[in-house]
């Protein structure tokens, strides 16, 4: 009986150790938000991911346009209470959790009432971009390396979705490579056809540079005096991939000049979420008998 309790534990364990295991940030999540084929793409994917081979962690911003009640978000008191500078200036970071429907997945919020209270995502009633997007754009992405610490949890995978997600390749590879947490990551980059940095200002560069970096570093992120969020957050990450057939031509670039595998978005939604899955195991370098 002691053998096989033994080898019970053992299975399991080497099973719970073969995980790979994903971070998933991304801009927009259906059903919590329905803006764009993003919500719909990001939805798709972790439903799509089998879970004896991937573990998934969501987080997302919590927009004010985000139902707490219906979508039954409630706060994880253990991880809020941090603090996140932005700017010489302290915010509160909150953290909430939901379960997704439909799928045994929990979804992390990242909330502060000063960024995400209004109800609107990065434009106001007239379509013009909020001035701070760039502050929110850097909360937004050290509380999420912050709030990965606070879990204790080592991802194998870090899949980035949209711009809000742009200064995370960055901070992984300059901001936090000395933490352990991230040093084994592969970052992949999924590219759309929209661009946050319509209002940012040059003192961007600044305000980004958190952890005492110098703005100097940010130089990337820069394209003929342009502030350019997907080419910076492409040549920190270890793969690319195209999330509409309007960046496809752009991420080939990107491919090409920085040498790095790229994934071509799909016509087909459920065949591309499927693809996107088997491109953690191409960035891995895992071949077909090992998984």
């Amino acid at each position: 009986m002691r053998a096989f309790l033994i080898k019970s534990f053992v299975h399991i364990f080497n099973e719970i150790m073969s995980k790979k295991k994903v971070l998933f940030v991304t801009q927009e999540l259906n059903p919590y938000t329905e803006l764009s084929f993003l919500s719909d793409l990001a939805r798709q994917i972790p439903h799509y991911a089998s879970a004896d081979e991937f573990e998934f962690r969501i987080l997302m911003p919590k927009f004010g346009i985000i139902n707490e009640r219906r979508h039954r978000l409630h706060e994880v008191v253990r991880l809020s209470g941090m603090n996140i500078i932005v700017d010489d200036e302290d915010y509160p970071l909150i953290i909430k959790v939901a379960s997704l429907p439909g799928a045994r997945l929990q979804v992390y919020f990242l909330d502060n009432e000063e960024f995400f209270k209004r109800k609107a995502v990065f434009t106001d009633e007239n379509n013009e971009p909020f001035e701070d997007n760039q502050e929110r754009l850097v909360f937004f992405c050290k509380g999420v390396m912050e709030t990965v610490k606070k879990f204790g949890w080592a991802p194998d995978v870090v899949h980035l979705h949209g711009q809000i997600t742009s200064l995370i390749p960055f901070y992984m590879k300059e901001a936090y490579k000395n933490d352990p947490i991230f040093d084994d990551a592969k970052i992949i980059y999924s590219m759309y056809n929209n661009d946050l940095s319509a209002s940012f200002e040059p003192k961007f560069m600044e305000i980004a540079a958190i952890n005492d970096l110098e703005s100097l570093e940010l130089s990337f992120f820069m394209n003929n005096d342009k502030i350019d969020l997907d080419f910076g957050a492409a040549k920190y990450s270890d793969a690319i991939i195209s999330g509409n057939e309007s960046t496809d031509e752009l991420v080939k670039q990107y491919g090409s000049l920085l040498n790095m595998p790229v994934l071509m978005s799909g016509e087909e939604m459920d065949m591309f979420a499927k693809e996107s899955l088997e491109f953690y195991n191409t960035v891995l370098g895992v071949n077909e008998n090992q998984i």
